[in-house]
């Protein structure tokens, strides 16, 4: 039943005309629930009171895939006045981004030359970064891309999927950049032949990977709702007598409020996953493919004040 979930809701990611009316009358079904707004300037107002609350944040700028070289300059633009406002603001946030949407799909130069005047940027503001994993015939790239520019930007992060069969020699080789990863189980429709189709699998290489990029030394995001992962981490930080500065937690805007609220009281850093943008569609279907329980906790986050 899970399986057949999962791919029902990565069915209804790709309907375009679910999309549109999506678009058109996201407000009415909750959208707000879950998305910062249209604009960077209306997620401010939740970012600061996310901040007041003690939580950190990460916000992405919905929308990838873009296949015109404006398109992708324009983005970056983008995501550069996003870093500036951040700054501006005295935000407590990150951002985060796809590489397709900087043009990944159009030419490497293009993606290299907007990822490099965003991060010049941001390392001047003092804002992280973090590259979203796409799917798997994207990871090669995204990952060289990402090797070969934290060596002179320190303020970098990329994501490792679990679900993936080269995750665990991905985090032997990027340990020699000291990175910074999040670690997740992986929202896309993958082939058994690059991927773990079995949740136990998944979530047994998850656990695998947190301890083996703690056990590295190097600060690990663990972006997950799932309470097993949760209290396995907490299970590592006892076993390896981790500080609590060594990871925090990630969850999604407007799911788990609760869990996130208890964490934080308990000393941990929490940072909320706030995108923001007129394309929520797709990414709220694969969130939910990504593991069914998040129904019930977005039907929560909706309808719930």
């Amino acid at each position: 039943m899970e399986a057949i979930s999962k791919n029902f809701f990565l069915y209804l990611s790709n309907n375009k005309v679910l999309d549109r009316l999506a678009k058109r009358f996201g407000s009415r079904f909750g959208a707000d629930k879950i998305v910062g707004g249209e604009t960077f300037s209306q997620a401010i107002p939740i970012i600061e009171q996310l901040n007041h609350d003690g939580l950190q944040v990460t916000v992405d700028h919905l929308g990838e895939f873009v296949t015109s070289e404006a398109e992708a300059r324009n983005r970056a633009e983008e995501c550069v006045e996003a870093v500036q406002l951040i700054a501006e603001n005295q935000l407590q946030s990150e951002i985060s981004l796809k590489l397709t949407s900087l043009g990944l799909d159009i030419s490497h130069q293009l993606v290299i030359e907007n990822m490099k005047k965003l991060l010049k940027e941001a390392q001047a503001r003092n804002v992280t970064v973090t590259i979203d994993m796409e799917d798997s015939s994207r990871c090669e790239s995204t990952l060289e891309i990402y090797k070969s520019l934290k060596k002179d930007y320190s303020n970098l992060g990329t994501v490792i999927q679990s679900y993936l069969y080269r995750s665990d020699s991905d985090i032997e080789e990027l340990h020699l950049v000291d990175p910074y990863l999040r670690l997740v189980k992986g929202a896309y429709k993958e082939s058994g032949k690059v991927a773990f189709v079995d949740k136990d699998m998944v979530d047994s290489n998850l656990k695998h990977l947190i301890k083996k990029n703690l056990k590295n030394g190097h600060y690990t995001a663990i972006a997950s709702h799932d309470d097993a992962i949760i209290n396995y981490t907490k299970h590592l930080e006892q076993e390896m007598s981790l500080s609590k500065d060594q990871f925090e937690f990630q969850m999604l805007y407007g799911m788990r409020n609760e869990t996130q609220k208890q964490l934080m009281e308990e000393g941990y850093t929490v940072r909320v996953y706030l995108p923001y943008g007129e394309d929520w569609y797709g990414y709220f279907m694969r969130r939910l493919a990504e593991r069914p329980a998040n129904v019930t906790f977005a039907i929560k986050g909706i309808f719930s004040k």
